[in-house]
């Protein structure tokens, strides 16, 4: 299998060294480019044809934004995935990134392990994505040999898309673990499920039905059905079709139930 070619583009010039070093040690990832802003960065796409590309957003003479609405309108044999790395973790800057064609968000200080598993699955390569994950979950639960329900949530809502610096992400977890531990709670959502999640997290129950929607929104407006149909094992909707909060924490807490039965 062909490596995954990688350009970086960070004004910081630390980091962007640490991460062109960092992906270069990675199994099947080679780092053919290294731009300071989003000039050279464009140019190097250009040049070097990478699979992706790991941008900043926030550089001198043209932004990350800049470069994501130029690579619209560029005319590129291969259009690379782009994951973005920022300091800035708006609710409105992540939507507009992802409504330019943004794969993945990631707000720094990240971790450099995640980054490679996002480059891999930027660049399509499932199998080696994959393969990433396995390495992780052995590394987090070495010494319990099993991967926990919630590592097992975060790799699910990862695989469809949710990030996990925004706030529906945690409520959406803590939703489905108390709906796996208490099935009943699905036919009380708004009477204890989001009060209860609410009192958790010191916030209101309508923040949290709001977080949580907005949530499966980014997923939805990143438009991967085929790996939210892949992750539950058959056809969930279409994009036209989103499931509504209570749909969507029904569908994941089913699937791994169903998981987890079948382990035992």
């Amino acid at each position: 299998m062909e490596e995954v070619r990688v350009v970086v583009a960070d004004d910081n010039v630390q980091l962007r060294d640490m991460v062109c070093e960092y992906l270069d040690e990675q199994s099947g990832i080679a780092v053919v480019g290294a731009a300071e802003n989003g000039v050279e960065a464009l140019k190097m796409v250009e040049e070097k044809e990478p699979d992706v590309l790991v941008c900043d957003m926030i550089m001198p003479q043209m932004d990350g934004y800049g470069v994501l609405e130029r690579l619209q309108a560029m005319k590129l044999s291969k259009r690379p995935g782009v994951i973005a790395l920022t300091a800035l973790g708006r609710d409105d800057f992540i939507s507009r990134a992802i409504n330019l064609g943004v794969n993945y968000y990631m707000v720094k200080p990240f971790d450099f392990m995640m980054l490679a598993q996002r480059v891999y699955e930027a660049a399509g390569e499932s199998l080696r994505a994959e393969a990433v994950g396995v390495r992780m979950i052995q590394e987090t639960t070495a010494k319990t040999g099993t991967e926990s329900l919630e590592e097992r949530i975060a790799n699910l809502f990862l695989t469809v898309g949710i990030p996990a610096h925004i706030k529906g992400y945690q409520f959406l977890r803590e939703a489905v673990q108390m709906v796996i531990e208490n099935p009943e709670l699905m036919g009380r959502i708004t009477k204890e499920l989001y009060p209860g999640i609410a009192h958790r997290f010191g916030t209101t129950a309508s923040k949290v039905e709001r977080a949580i929607r907005h949530a499966i929104e980014v997923a939805w407006n990143r438009g991967r059905i085929e790996a939210l149909d892949e992750a539950f094992g058959r056809n969930v909707c279409s994009l036209e079709d989103k499931p509504t909060n209570g749909e969507f924490i029904a569908l994941v807490a089913d699937r791994l139930s169903i998981e987890k039965r079948s382990a035992s």
